[in-house]
C-alpha cells in the first residue's frame, strides 16, 4: 500500500490530535477531571473547527456543535447535539484508550464527555466508551477473538450506569424520563451493534464488504462493530485490515481509523510500514502525543 508524500489525513485525525492535545493540557496539573477536561477539549475542538486545515469534509454534527461551543459562557450542554450518533463521537476517542494512568470510572467518563460536548444521542456515549474499552484491552494485549464477549460483559455491566460527574444534566436535554433509562439507550443499540457483529465472525467472508453485515458506519455503532470486524477478519495483517476497512461502501475513513486504533493497540507500532512513519502529515503532533500515551 503505496502512501503518497505527505501522506494527508482525514478529520477523524485531526480531532483525534485535538482530544489528545485537550488530555495533554487537562493532565497537565494532576488527575484527569470533567471540570478541566471539558475546558480544555472544549479550547481544542473550537480551534479545529476554525482551523484553515479543517478543509477534510467534516461532519455537521462536529461543526455545528462548535459553533455553539465557541461561547465560553454557554454550558457545553446547550451546544451537544441531542440526537445525533455519528462516528465523529468515537472516531477521536483512541487517546482514552492507550493513557495509562486512569481509573476505569475515569477513562469512560471521559470518553463519554468527550462524545457529548459534540453528540449528545446516548448511543454516541456509549459507543465511545466502548471504543476506548477495547483499545484499552487490546494495549493490555487481551485476545482478540474473545473481545466481543469482553465487551458485552462491559456493556451489561455499564447498561444503566450514568456517569453524572462527567456528564451533570445532560440526560434532562433528551426526552428519557430518567438518566438510567436515557443512558440504557445507548447501551442496548450498541449491544445491538455487537450481536451482529458476533454473527458476522460465525461466517466470515474477507471478501465481502464488512458494511452488509454491520453497517456503514455513519452512526457510532456501526462505525465501533465494522471497525471491529475488519480488525478481527486480519488480526495478524494489519496492514490488510486497514486496506479492508479502507474500501467500503460505507464512510469507509472513520471505519479504516478505528481498525487502525484497534490493530495499532494490538500490535503496537510494528504494526505500520516503517516508510509511513516518514510520509504521515502531523508526524510531530502524533510522535510526541504518542509518547505520552504510550507512558
Amino acid at each position: 500500500m503505496e502512501l503518497p508524500r505527505p501522506a494527508i489525513v482525514t478529520d477523524d485525525t485531526q480531532m483525534t490530535l485535538a482530544l489528545g492535545h485537550g488530555l495533554r493540557t487537562a493532565m497537565d496539573r494532576g488527575s484527569l477531571g470533567p471540570e478541566a477536561l471539558e475546558r480544555a477539549v472544549r479550547k481544542e475542538f473550537v480551534e479545529w473547527s476554525r482551523s484553515p486545515e479543517n478543509n477534510r469534509s467534516p461532519g455537521v454534527t462536529c461543526m455545528v456543535a462548535c459553533g455553539h461551543l465557541e461561547s465560553e459562557r454557554r454550558p457545553w450542554q446547550l451546544a451537544s447535539q441531542m440526537y445525533s450518533k455519528g462516528c465523529g463521537a468515537n472516531m477521536r476517542v483512541a487517546p482514552l484508550g492507550l493513557i495509562g494512568p486512569l481509573s476505569d470510572e475515569q477513562r469512560a467518563g471521559a470518553a463519554q464527555l468527550q462524545a457529548a460536548l459534540t453528540h449528545g444521542h446516548p448511543t454516541a456515549l456509549a459507543a465511545a466508551d466502548l471504543t476506548a474499552h477495547a483499545i484499552r484491552l487490546l494495549a493490555q494485549g487481551a485476545e482478540p477473538m474473545g473481545l466481543v464477549g469482553l465487551l458485552r460483559s462491559y456493556a451489561y455491566e455499564n447498561r444503566a450506569r450514568y456517569h453524572a460527574r462527567w456528564l451533570g444534566d445532560l440526560w434532562t436535554y433528551g426526552e428519557d424520563p430518567s438518566p438510567e433509562q436515557y443512558i440504557s439507550h445507548g447501551w442496548d443499540e450498541c449491544l445491538g451493534a455487537l450481536d451482529r457483529l458476533q454473527q458476522a465472525l460465525r461466517q466470515p467472508s474477507p471478501e465481502t464488504d464488512p458494511c452488509l453485515a454491520t453497517g456503514e458506519g455513519w452512526i457510532a455503532e456501526e462505525a465501533l462493530a465494522t471497525g471491529l470486524l475488519c480488525f478481527l477478519l486480519f488480526v495478524d495483517e494489519p496492514v490488510t485490515a486497514l486496506r479492508r476497512a479502507a474500501c467500503t461502501s460505507g464512510d469507509s475513513d472513520s471505519i479504516a481509523c478505528l481498525t487502525g486504533a484497534f490493530a495499532g493497540a494490538y500490535h503496537g507500532p510494528d504494526a505500520w510500514p516503517v516508510e509511513w512513519a516518514d510520509r504521515i502529515e502531523y508526524q510531530g503532533d502524533l510522535v510526541s502525543l504518542g509518547a505520552l500515551w504510550d507512558a
